[in-house]
């Protein structure tokens, strides 16, 4: 019977006794101020739209008028005060959140959506679908969206401008155009390169191409084309509850300015009544927008390498000052040298529109 050995190096274990290693997967956590700060924000909102009426401390239709229709200012028993008919302030902005959110969410979503159907189809298939597509882009452009939106919610009836989900598909009706015009344009720049034309040749069809080669280069555009359109979204459905297009009976934070508007609350000075639900429509924009510039820090190194402090400048190894035309990419990699094939993980393209 014949015996085989095996020697190895001098100081180098044999692969039968080397332990098995495992790669490691590190989740990133935000590191912003600014995303952090919009995440809190957000996750305040979300938390109040999901319990908010059951936290709202009185019945916000209920109605008293014991103080001969004068509105009340804060106090302990109602900590925003009161309307004319002695309703709870802070149980309407409670209830109003939920509306608000819902809509603008949807209709961000129906938008992006819209968005992406049209504008990356007009951008990868070219020739006459790009032309009547460009056109409808293009229209829907130069529309003006508010007297668009009075003659739309004008056919509603006194029950379907409570539906919040129509509503919601009503604005986005005309939110999806400027989403649609820049995927467009980055898809006219991404199906010419070389691992697209790859695609093709192997015979792919053009929905995998779509699906698989081009979106996940675009999935940063469509999460911030998704946040503006939701700012669009809040302000929007806001105004036109304003405006008294919106069943007034229905709570959103639109509706409370409409009650306060109607009975001179500026002019009276009962601030109480029409700063919390502008308070709230602009810190939810806030926190989207905040959400919205951490997301093209992530994208794109010039403003990630802008974002650094010196002394995080200094330990990347970045100089004090950027030359011009040069746009500086930190990667952070563990000590010792960086294997060949994975310095594309650690390189970051940068993403650039051209309207």
């Amino acid at each position: 019977m014949t015996t085989v050995t095996t020697v190895g190096a001098p100081g180098v274990p044999s692969p039968a006794t080397m332990p098995a290693t495992r790669r490691r997967i590190r989740i990133r956590l935000p590191r912003s101020a600014k995303v952090i700060t919009g995440i809190t924000l957000l996750g305040i909102f979300v938390f109040l739209a999901i319990f908010g009426s059951a936290l709202s401390p009185y019945d916000p239709n209920f109605i008293a008028t014991a103080t001969n229709g004068t509105p009340q200012p804060p106090s302990a028993a109602h900590l925003l005060g009161t309307t004319n008919l002695q309703q709870d302030v802070l149980s309407q902005l409670l209830t109003g959140t939920r509306p608000t959110m819902l809509v603008a969410f949807l209709a961000g979503a129906a938008a992006t959506v819209l968005a992406i159907l049209i504008g990356v189809a007009a951008g990868y298939f070219g020739g006459l679908v790009d032309d009547l597509l460009s056109l409808l882009i293009n229209v829907s452009l130069v529309l003006p969206a508010l007297p668009l939106l009075i003659v739309l919610t004008g056919f509603l009836g006194a029950s379907s401008s409570a539906n919040d989900p129509l509503i919601a598909l009503i604005i986005s009706v005309t939110g999806w155009a400027w989403g649609a015009r820049v995927l467009r344009v980055q898809v006219l720049s991404l199906r010419n390169r070389d691992f697209v034309e790859s695609a093709r040749l192997i015979g792919e069809r053009p929905w995998r191409i779509i699906g698989f080669e081009i979106m996940p280069s675009l999935i940063p555009i469509i999460a911030s084309s998704f946040l503006f359109t939701v700012i669009y979204a809040i302000g929007t459905y806001a105004s036109i509850a304003y405006l008294g297009l919106i069943n007034a009976s229905h709570w959103s934070w639109g509706t409370m300015l409409f009650w306060a508007q109607n009975l001179h609350a500026e002019q009276s000075g009962w601030w109480w009544w029409f700063v919390p639900p502008g308070l709230a429509i602009a810190l939810l924009g806030m926190a989207l927008a905040l959400l919205n510039f951490g997301i093209d820090e992530f994208i794109n190194p010039r403003l990630r390498a802008a974002g650094l402090s010196r002394k995080a400048a200094r330990g990347a190894g970045l100089p004090r000052r950027f030359r011009l035309g040069l746009t500086p990419v930190t990667a952070h990699a563990r000590a010792g040298t960086v294997p060949a094939d994975s310095a594309q993980d650690h390189a970051t393209p940068d993403t650039e529109i051209s309207l």
